[in-house]
């Protein structure tokens, strides 16, 4: 079962159209919102579409999306003017359906290494930056990308020390959280 749901999704789109544009209705309309990615991004190991959805976009997007002077889903993605970007206006920028081509930062470089300084990072953070561009300023968008390397940076360091005194915890003996000798009996009393 975790096998067949892992390979609905992960294939590539450009393999299996099915995917964002529906067998029974194959209408590049639909395959244009958002709703479309929640398919497969959504839940407790991608919550790509949780995080969209409470975030100013994908509440922008949420009220609008009703109204086609906001939202005309039926125009092609490039010539689209929508009020706030969709995951196919960020991830497909120009109609283009190599979806990973205009991935988040952060996916792919791993979230404790936001900022490596690689000629590839350069590259997709100035992509990305550049999707941005499209609605604020350069300096906007920048500025909010150094923001999340600094998020990242504090994740990080969270992280570890969270494993350090879990590793402390275990060391001293006191790793396990229920002892054995203290586990409740079946009314849950010691």
């Amino acid at each position: 079962g975790d096998t067949a749901g892992c390979t609905f999704c992960h294939t590539s789109p450009e393999e299996r159209c099915s995917t964002c544009h529906q067998r029974h209705q194959f209408n590049p309309a639909v395959a244009r919102k958002s709703e479309q990615c929640k398919t497969c991004h959504w839940g407790k190991d991608h919550r790509d579409w949780e995080a969209y959805d409470i975030s100013i976009h994908g509440t922008v997007y949420q009220v609008n999306k009703w109204d086609p002077t906001q939202f005309d889903m039926s125009k092609k993605l490039a010539d689209a003017d929508y009020v706030g970007p969709t995951c196919q206006y960020r991830h497909m920028r120009g109609g283009h359906h190599n979806v990973q081509r205009l991935s988040t930062v952060y996916t792919s470089m791993g979230m404790s290494n936001a900022d490596r300084g690689a000629p590839l990072w350069k590259e997709k953070r100035d992509t990305w930056v550049s999707v941005c561009d499209d609605c604020h300023s350069p300096r906007f968008a920048r500025e909010n990308l150094q923001a999340m390397d600094e998020a990242c940076k504090d994740a990080g360091l969270k992280y570890t020390e969270t494993f350090k005194v879990a590793e402390n915890l275990m060391l001293d003996g006191m790793g396990e959280p229920m002892p054995k000798d203290l586990a409740p009996d079946w009314s849950g009393q010691h």
